[in-house]
């Protein structure tokens, strides 16, 4: 039985493109210390082509965890929130909850920013939500609320705690 932070593949698509805005907003952090590492970007660019139909859903599934080896290979945690924020771009073929993962590891990685203030990460999430067409809202809202179900990326891990967490539940209760 899958999942319901699955989504069909129509709202996978959906929130695909969605999620690879978010992640690109925060994809300068990443190279600019690791410059010559084209992993997050070309997960970015996956995830977009997947939102297009360009790309299947199983090859996605493949690659989904290369970008966030990249996030090894830098040391900010900037960079590092950047390069997860595009592997959980890449991972919406899989999973449709990864959407909100991209969404919270770029308010995180815009919050760790030099010269980011403390709202920063809160304005993020709140650009993030005014992107979010009516299709795309509508497919949000039919994943669980965050901790609800243990079945995927919105269980009881990494996305439930700290300014992840914060950046998920504030969008899902915009929702």
């Amino acid at each position: 039985m899958p999942s319901s932070q699955t989504l069909s593949l129509a709202d996978r698509r959906l929130v695909a493109a969605w999620a690879a805005e978010c992640a690109s907003r925060v994809l300068a952090l990443f190279e600019a210390e690791a410059p010559d590492d084209p992993r997050p970007r070309d997960a970015i660019d996956r995830a977009r082509a997947f939102a297009r139909g360009e790309l299947d859903a199983a090859h996605e599934i493949r690659d989904r965890f290369v970008a966030g080896r990249a996030a090894q290979a830098v040391s900010s945690p900037a960079a590092v929130a950047a390069a997860r924020s595009a592997a959980q771009a890449a991972a919406v073929a899989h999973m449709g909850a990864h959407a909100l993962g991209a969404a919270a590891y770029a308010a995180k990685a815009t919050g760790l920013a030099p010269h980011a203030d403390p709202t920063s990460a809160d304005q993020e999430t709140a650009w993030q939500f005014a992107q979010l067409d009516e299709q795309t809202r509508s497919a949000l809202a039919r994943l669980p609320s965050l901790g609800e179900d243990s079945a995927g990326p919105l269980g009881a891990g990494l996305l439930t705690k700290g300014v992840l967490g914060v950046a998920i539940r504030r969008i899902q209760e915009q929702l």
